[in-house]
């Protein structure tokens, strides 16, 4: 690396200097609300069991869970009461989840305890990281990213977590057959994921009119989704499959 008062007098590739950049683009913003007292005793008793550290090399998960099961992972989960109803009605698979955000992963744990749910584990880490280092390569039988920032601003598109890179990032991950299962209910991020799905290798979609697919039972509707939909408003659903 060349230090500042060493200037580097050699000629710049302006692409490479380019996708240096987009790497270190955020698709989130890191706002640490504060913690309840049931977070954070949620965080104390919980994280030792249910808690996965960011590390350099992929995770044994027959090891971590203790079995062999389909493996889902979700990014983003919020404040993670969904993701432990997916985890309760699916006790033959094993769940993932990534969050940033700390009072949501001492929500999500404490849900998972209360509902009993054995089945879940859990990292507070960036998401890209995660996958690059920590989970194994042909692994994933789903990915699931629901209402992830919508960046609805035109000059933060390049945002989105949603883009070339990133599904092929997704493939790596995935099993044959495994799928990538995208919900949204900003119209404009839906016709982006679908722009960008339809002409990432390796996949097919799922729908049958080759756009959106219907809400999947497995797939809980929240309260928010609940409200926005009485209100009119749609939600989109995209699901495409690692065909190699």
């Amino acid at each position: 690396m060349t230090h500042p008062e060493q200037p580097n007098t050699e000629p710049q590739d302006e692409e490479l200097q380019e996708n240096k950049y987009l790497r270190r683009i955020r698709s989130f913003v890191l706002r640490e609300g504060r913690l309840t007292k049931g977070q954070q005793r949620s965080l104390d008793l919980f994280w030792p069991t249910m808690g996965l550290e960011h590390q350099a090399t992929p995770y044994d998960m027959t090891a971590v869970f203790g079995r062999e099961a389909d493996l889902v992972l979700e990014i983003g989960f919020g404040m993670g009461k969904s993701l432990v109803q997916m985890a309760k009605a699916a006790p033959d698979k094993d769940f993932i989840g990534i969050e940033v955000h700390k009072p949501g992963v001492g929500a999500c744990l404490g849900e998972a305890e209360t509902e009993g749910v054995k089945n879940l584990r859990v990292f507070e880490h960036d998401a890209i990281e995660i996958l690059n280092d920590s989970i194994a390569d042909n692994s994933l039988s789903t990915v699931q990213l629901f209402f992830p920032d919508p960046w609805h601003k035109k000059r933060h598109h390049k945002r989105r977590i949603v883009q070339a890179e990133f599904a092929q990032l997704l493939r790596r991950k995935l099993k044959v057959g495994g799928v990538f299962h995208m919900a949204t209910d900003w119209e404009n991020y839906a016709e982006h994921m679908l722009e960008v799905m339809k002409v990432a290798e390796g996949y097919s979609n799922l729908s049958e009119t080759n756009d959106y697919v219907p809400r999947p039972d497995h797939r809980p509707l929240t309260k928010f989704e609940n409200r926005g939909v009485n209100l009119g408003h749609g939600v989109w659903d995209l699901m495409f499959r690692k065909e190699s």
